[in-house]
């Protein structure tokens, strides 16, 4: 099966320990966690930043206090999805660590869960909507060799 096609923006903001996180974000992964999810061509620009931009960011647009792991703006779903997705730094390390889980393997997540709220795809509108998105999730990730997000590690 031929993945979309993705022109893609990889944008890294001033973040404390920023060689740790572009490690964890090569180009090639970031492109292969969104072209997998996918359901047609997109234009997205991925840009990871620090507490203080992502705060502003969630208070400024979701009207949310505090900065969240990932927020998704789409401008367009047909027939190239256009988005942007932000990825917070240190909340995504924060999470990272305290599910037991990689760096890489939460940011790989938290790349699918944006691509798919690019899409259309809702966790917040109904229960029913959740499991959708998050069976999904669960798919697209196997597909990419990496486990089931929503199970923690025993410690």
């Amino acid at each position: 099966m031929a993945l979309p096609d993705l022109r893609l923006s990889l944008q890294f903001g001033a973040i404390a320990q920023a060689q740790r996180h572009r490690s964890a974000l090569p180009r090639h992964f970031v492109a292969r966690c969104i072209r997998r999810a996918l359901d047609a061509p997109a234009e997205i620009t991925v840009r990871i930043v620090d507490a203080d931009e992502g705060r502003a960011l969630n208070e400024g647009y979701r009207g949310k206090t505090g900065p969240t792991n990932v927020l998704t703006f789409h401008y367009a779903q047909s027939p190239v999805v256009v988005a942007d997705v932000v990825l917070c730094a240190p909340v995504v390390a924060l999470e990272a660590r305290q599910e037991g889980k990689t760096l890489a393997a939460h940011y790989a997540h938290l790349l699918v869960h944006g691509a798919l709220h690019a899409q259309g795809w809702d966790h917040e509108s109904g229960h029913e909507q959740a499991l959708a998105m998050a069976s999904r999730e669960i798919a697209i990730l196997a597909a990419l060799g990496l486990p089931n997000p929503y199970q923690r590690k025993s410690r």
